[in-house]
């Protein structure tokens, strides 16, 4: 192999490398796309603990928008859900809602720092085609946190954050 070929090459590599340390990073989504008005499975994947500390909590903000969630029971998890009241009651599977899942929050489990986990909920997306929903979450550890809350704005990309949230597209069609 020549000089030039094996520079390229390695180039190549470091930089294949280095964006892949970047992506695994991140709180990630890992069904990003959606049907609008459909029940969607939600599943956020937890790559990593916080810097040698393992997760202990990670706590869900639910878009507005979303009428209904089933969050799933996760084995040595505590489960909450928190709601907040909406001005406008609507009717979703045959029910008057007068309140919305506000927060799903896991905590009380353990998540070690080189571990991965799943944390995953059910939920009705609204009838709204190509609106990009965000969850928000706080990943909370023995010592310290991330918080997977930046929203992309002014055209950046959602890889260009630290720790941006992870999203679900809604698609055009049902």
């Amino acid at each position: 192999m020549s000089l030039r070929a094996y520079i390229g090459t390695s180039a190549l590599l470091v930089g294949l490398i280095g964006a892949a340390a970047t992506a695994s990073g991140h709180a990630l989504m890992m069904n990003k796309d959606a049907k609008p008005g459909a029940w969607h499975l939600i599943e956020i994947g937890i790559p990593h603990g916080c810097v040698g500390s393992p997760t202990n909590t990670i706590k869900i903000k639910v878009p507005e928008g979303i009428a209904l969630v089933r969050p799933q029971v996760k084995a040595g998890w505590k489960l909450t859900m928190t709601k907040r009241k909406i001005d406008k009651p609507i009717v979703a599977e045959g029910t008057t809602i007068t309140d919305m899942a506000d927060e799903v929050m896991w905590s009380g489990g353990s998540v070690g720092d080189v571990e991965f986990d799943r944390f995953a909920m059910l939920v009705k997306l609204p009838n709204d085609p190509g609106k990009m929903l965000y969850f928000k979450t706080v990943q909370v550890c023995d010592k310290g946190e991330h918080r997977w809350i930046e929203i992309p704005e002014g055209g950046k990309k959602w890889g260009e954050y630290k720790e941006p949230a992870p999203f679900v597209q809604i698609s055009g069609a049902p």
